[in-house]
Formats: C-alpha cells, structure tokens, sequence
C-alpha cells in the first residue's frame, strides 16, 4: 500500500527503536519505514555489519529520510541504552530468565505512560539470524514476546518493528496515563544501572563468588534481573555503588557534612 500526504503534520518521537548488529542495509531500511508508518523517529544502530551510512538502507526505506539520516551509530548495546529508563527485548521464543514479560500491546501502553512523564524508553531487536542473546536481554531488563504460531515463530526484522509502532501508534495515552503517577525522583538511566553491574560484578570477581566458573554468566544474568526488578532511581543507585565501594574495603568520601558531624560527635579532650 503507498501513498503519502504532505500536507499532513509529520508524528514522530516515541521509543527508540535499537536493532543490535544488523546485517542487511535493506532490513535497516525497511525498519524505518515501518517506524516512520507509525510515528517513530529515533533509529539506533549497534555495529552493522556493513557500516554505515548505507545507500541500500536509504533506499529500502521509502522515503523515511528523517529516520534514516537522524540514525545514530554505537560500538556497542551498553553505548546504544544510554539516556534511556525503560528498555523492553523483543523475542519469539521462550527464555529462562526472571524478567517481566509482556505482549506488544501492553508494553507501548506501558511506553507511552512512561513517556507521557518526561522518561525515555527503547525497543531492542536483534539480529537477523540468531536475535538477541541473553546477557543482551538481561541488559534491557523487560521482554517482549509476540503471539506467534509456535511452530513458525520467526518474524524478520522489519516485521517485528512494525508490529511494535503499530501497537505504539494504537495506545491511547490520555487512557494509559489516567493513574500514573510522576515518580518523585528520576528513574535511573540504563548507563547508571550497567555501570552499578559492572561495578557490583567486579567486587564480586574479587570475592571469589562465581562457583564454579562455568556458570558464571547465567549468575550474572541472574543478578541484572534481580536488579532490573527493583524500579531503582538514580539516587537508589549511588547509594547502592557506595555499599559496594564500603564492602571493598574504600574509604567513605570525606565531604564537610561528615566532619562536621565526625568534630560533634568526638569526646571533648
């Protein structure tokens, strides 16, 4: 079906939408047309295969050039979460992994009342043949999975990004953010969550917890889904590296607060 209006106010904004180690520039390409479909604009792309910027993505994508020329490129899917609160895992198949899991529908009413409130959410996809791994999925914290035939499960990748905007398209926000309530503190972003993992991680590698070695990744993702469970803020997370930073063994930060409190409390001599 074609057709446009350009007469008609372009709609963007809504999740991110971040497709991990893409391979053909005509699946990019078809991404963001269905994103644009739909009024979404923000396209994050974590180490293509074939580089970027693609002449065969811009052509694919029908036009969506305010996508595909506002795409923005990242090494790695830690770099890609930064800046966001909320990041669902899109997946076909079953995982064994404590996390929320939700379907399409529920998860953009979810986004757009997350949004509605100044916050920031993605949408992972992964990659064409194998989609994401689980240490990825733990990284975002949220599944979702579509309501597939069982036993012809796989959707490509513009597939599966179409039915997300078209979901996100369909939510009504004044419906979904009826009851929601501002939260009092900023949610922490996804670069303080991995930094509080990768900190919490290494003082537990120092510790000799891993046992035995090999099974030391599903322990990890064990932990980032405890975590992700929590709704933390970003003062829950300083607090948080600091009781890490006090069980290595580092000496609290002397601010003048402490001193003065230190001075008060000392016996007179």
């Amino acid at each position: 079906m074609a057709g446009t209006n350009s007469k008609a106010e372009l709609i963007t904004g809504g999740p991110a939408i971040i497709l991990v180690e893409p391979q053909l520039g005509e699946n990019i390409g078809t991404a963001a047309r269905a994103m644009a479909n739909f009024g979404l604009s923000e396209l994050r792309l974590v180490n293509p295969r074939d580089g970027w910027p693609n002449q065969r993505a811009k052509n694919a994508s029908a036009k969506a050039d305010h996508v595909i020329d506002n795409a923005r490129l990242f090494a790695t899917l830690e770099e890609a979460l930064s800046g966001l609160n909320l990041v669902y895992a899109t997946t076909a198949r079953p995982r064994d992994m404590f996390v929320p899991v939700h379907g399409p529908q529920a998860a953009m009413q979810k986004a757009r009342a997350h949004i509605a409130t100044g916050q920031s959410c993605g949408v992972l996809f992964g990659r064409e043949r194998t989609g994401l791994t689980n240490e990825e999925i733990a990284l975002a914290g949220e599944i979702v999975t579509f309501p597939v035939n069982p036993a012809f499960a796989s959707l490509n990748i513009a597939q599966a990004v179409l039915l997300m905007s078209y979901e996100w398209m369909r939510a009504n926000s004044e419906t979904d953010t009826a009851h929601f309530q501002t939260p009092q503190e900023p949610p922490a972003r996804k670069e303080e969550l991995i930094g509080l993992f990768q900190h919490l991680e290494g003082a537990l590698q120092a510790a000799n917890f891993f046992r035995p070695p090999e099974k030391k990744n599903h322990m990890v993702s064990t932990l980032r889904a405890l975590f992700h469970k929590g709704g933390y803020s970003q003062r829950d997370i300083t607090i948080l590296r600091g009781v890490v930073g006090a069980l290595e063994g580092r000496r609290t930060r002397n601010t003048p607060r402490r001193q003065a409190a230190e001075a008060k409390a000392a016996p007179p001599e």
